[in-house]
């Protein structure tokens, strides 16, 4: 029997990477990496809705996203309803997507898995569980490295692997986080490969002994609140930073502005700083946002994040 026509509103979050190590590269190219990654309350918002017209449809309106096969919400869409196709349960002939962006794109706030993910739940969801977590968070690899973390129930979790490897820890706490974006866009890809590059010879394997002093300090520190004067690293700084002088302005006005520590985020460019004040947050958002349109205060989100707002599970 298949499920019913039904809809569904979620809201996919950011993320933010308070420690991003490279570990090594793969010989199929892909960097292995160690990093402490937690979902912040920035959102984009996805309208799922059940149709009997074959196929995916998706919208993205005020931006200027793609609208077909090339977009990884209409990949995740795909892959979903191809993969149930061959279930034993029907699934719905098609669906309607529309993607309203706020989440900055191409900004290392993993915008665009948080959107494949939150696409991959929600019609697990309207097909009534068709799929494990297991087999959920299988599909999401195939799409993107980071998309298994936005499957994952909890707010924060430390990756190793290529990102896919995850271990839950607890949700930093007691901290306001200011995100700034210069309104560039920086290729993930080429941060990777510019880093390899820039490290050659210099070692950028880590040993598993100091791989697990980083996960014990971090364990300490980020159990109930992450103390102010915490040194956060991510070693893809230097690459992007040298590229866009933005990143290292930005985390000086953030630190000048009362942030305790300020990082960039995964490859960049998004910078973030972190307050044990909100009304300091608030007022260095207020300031920042007069020259970066992209600014935004955000919190640590203590679940998947994947809040739905509304939803319609009836026969339509």
């Amino acid at each position: 029997m298949r499920a019913p026509l039904g809809s569904l509103v979620l809201r996919a979050p950011a993320k933010v990477n308070l420690l991003l190590k490279v570990t090594g590269r793969r010989a199929d190219g892909y960097h292995t990496i160690e990093s402490l990654m937690q979902k912040v309350s920035l959102y984009d918002r996805l309208e799922l809705r059940l149709v009997e017209q074959w196929g995916v449809r998706l919208r993205c309106p005020g931006s200027e996203l793609a609208e077909d096969e090339s977009n990884l919400v209409f990949q995740a869409a795909r892959l979903f309803l191809d993969r149930g196709t061959s279930s034993a349960t029907a699934v719905a002939p098609g669906v309607e997507i529309t993607l309203e962006k706020r989440i900055p794109v191409a900004a290392g706030l993993g915008g665009g898995s948080s959107d494949a993910a939150a696409t991959l739940a929600g019609l697990n969801r309207l097909h009534g569980g068709l799929f494990s977590a297991e087999e959920l968070a299988a599909m999401g690899l195939q799409l993107g490295a980071d998309v298994p973390f936005f499957l994952a129930t909890s707010g924060a979790c430390w990756a190793s692997g290529i990102g896919e490897l995850l271990t839950p820890v607890e949700t930093v706490l007691g901290v306001v986080f200011v995100l700034v974006n210069p309104g560039v866009s920086v290729s993930t890809k080429w941060v990777y490969d510019t880093f390899s590059l820039t490290g050659k010879g210099k070692g950028i394997n880590l040993t598993n002994s100091r791989i697990e002093l980083l996960r014990q300090r971090w364990g300490n520190r980020v159990a109930g609140q992450l103390p102010a004067g915490t040194d956060l690293e991510n070693d893809l700084q230097q690459v992007t930073a040298g590229r866009y002088a933005e990143v290292g302005r930005i985390r000086q006005e953030l630190v000048g502005l009362g942030a305790s520590v300020a990082l960039m985020s995964g490859s960049g460019p998004t910078v973030f700083g972190v307050f044990t004040d909100r009304q300091q947050a608030e007022r260095c958002c207020q300031v920042l946002k007069e020259r970066y349109s992209a600014t935004f205060l955000a919190e640590a989100v203590d679940f998947d994040g994947l809040a739905a707002e509304d939803t319609d599970t009836g026969m339509q």
